[in-house]
């Protein structure tokens, strides 16, 4: 998820168009259980495919600045990313975050049977974290003031996302802060719990936190529409399915991205990544998503993130027609 600035600088400076051949459309992901795989287990993504006689390319990304960076280039024209790098990449880049597809994903995890039951237990102690500019950092600060403290009240200790769940293991720190799937990965093996999501240090769309952007280049937008269009009711689509069923979700994912079932169920049914058909990017959300990083100095006060909404409210419009008396959640 989330090393929101490294390369930033340098992803700017490509200044690159929307080189990618007309007839492929390149798409940034990540080995994650993001709907945009869903959307292509799903087969909603191949009646686009044939409409406008393009092939969509899947890219695989670690995290969000190199993605990022390929963004910059041209390299890829549309990408399901952290919301961190999402609005970075919609404020500093030719960009614009057009929906909201995962909540949450986010969590302080320790050791199983750690005798750490509260954020005020964690005083004195060791926390693992992906660095200053992450998401997770000002995320575990405002946890840390919620319980009183600062800062100074632990000894953080900066590591990969990805290998916070091996130091919980192996009790080499006492908690840590990461995303998932290494949430979930470090749940199901049975070496950590959660002790905080979190929904619960900064609920802002849905009592939950926002987890995973999908922003799109603006020149593409401005030359194709109509494919936007299409590909933001294919990410609705995987939603409802993700909600309705989840065990069929859960076999795609497996299939499409090859993590263990177990691992998935645990994000799934632990709520640490959280599924909405209203995937829309309202104006009130990426306000306090955008106040949220300014506070944390990963934006500055100048970046003003690029959003379009009209993509997912014309998909949320639609479905409501399709289905009417039915709310879409």
């Amino acid at each position: 998820m989330r090393r929101l600035l490294i390369a930033i600088a340098a992803a700017s400076a490509f200044g690159g168009t929307a080189s990618q051949a007309a007839d492929t459309i390149s798409v940034g992901v990540q080995p994650a259980t993001q709907p945009i795989y869903i959307a292509r287990a799903a087969g909603f993504l191949a009646p686009i495919e044939k409409k406008y006689d393009v092939t969509f390319e899947f890219q695989n990304f670690s995290y969000g600045a190199p993605e990022n960076q390929a963004m910059a280039a041209g390299a890829i024209q549309m990408a399901s990313a952290g919301m961190g790098p999402a609005i970075v990449a919609a404020a500093r880049l030719p960009a614009k975050l057009v929906a909201i597809t995962i909540l949450d994903q986010t969590a302080i995890i320790v050791p199983t049977g750690s005798e750490i039951k509260s954020v005020a237990d964690l005083k004195g102690k060791k926390i693992a974290y992906p660095g200053r500019g992450s998401q997770q950092y000002p995320l575990l600060i405002k946890a840390l003031a919620d319980a009183g403290m600062t800062e100074d009240d632990v000894e953080l200790f900066k590591t990969k996302g990805s290998d916070v769940g091996s130091l919980i293991a192996s009790k080499q720190v006492d908690a840590g802060m990461t995303w998932d799937p290494h949430i979930s990965s470090a749940l199901a093996d049975g070496s950590a719990e959660v002790l905080l999501t979190s929904k619960a240090i900064l609920p802002i769309k849905d009592g939950h936190y926002i987890g995973n952007g999908f922003y799109i280049r603006e020149d593409f937008i401005e030359a194709h529409p109509d494919i936007v269009q299409d590909v933001v009711d294919a990410l609705v689509k995987a939603e409802k399915l993700i909600l309705s069923q989840p065990e069929t979700a859960i076999d795609m994912w497996e299939k499409e991205i090859g993590f263990p079932r177990q691992v998935i169920e645990y994000s799934l049914n632990k709520g640490i990544s959280v599924y909405t058909a209203d995937i829309t990017p309202d104006e009130k959300a990426v306000a306090e998503y955008t106040t949220f990083l300014k506070s944390a100095e990963i934006l500055t006060a100048e970046d003003a993130p690029k959003v379009d909404a009209s993509f997912a409210e014309k998909a949320k419009n639609a479905e409501s027609s399709r289905h009417p008396g039915r709310p879409v959640c």
